[in-house]
């Protein structure tokens, strides 16, 4: 599951190294269900809180797709996080820990996901669909 945080009129996104690309990628704060029985609402506002230190006043549910139906059976959930407050960020591991917190203004969305910048699918998917909504 991923997270499209809105905070002051901007999303809030991570730029972080992905070794199996051997590149530093652009990306919606995200998280597995590996939680036994933790709702999927509530893994999306502690992965937002431990990845970027805000947490979530309202959690919605924006999309929902398949990753790779052809060879995985992978399942994405994209929440929308509004009324964010700061707090602490709690990193779990090098990739976390030396993550860049960048605020991208809603206005500049389109030619960010237009640039090829942002590679990951369900980062664009989010953005889209954020962008679907009219925000």
């Amino acid at each position: 599951m991923c997270v499209v945080a809105v905070v002051d009129e901007a999303v809030v996104l991570i730029r972080q190294f992905r070794a199996p690309v051997d590149a530093m990628m652009l990306e919606l704060p995200a998280g597995k269900l590996d939680i036994p029985g933790e709702p999927p609402e509530r893994t999306a506002a502690r992965e937002l809180e431990e990845e970027t230190g805000y947490r979530p006043g309202r959690l919605e549910l924006i999309a929902s797709f398949y990753t790779g139906p052809g060879f995985t059976d992978e399942h994405m959930r994209v929440f929308l996080a509004t009324d964010c407050t700061p707090t602490a960020p709690h990193p779990h591991g090098p990739e976390e820990e030396a993550a860049e917190i960048v605020h991208v203004p809603i206005a500049e969305l389109p030619a960010l996901a237009a640039s090829g910048e942002v590679a990951d699918a369900k980062t664009l998917v989010g953005l889209l669909s954020l962008l679907h909504r009219g925000a």
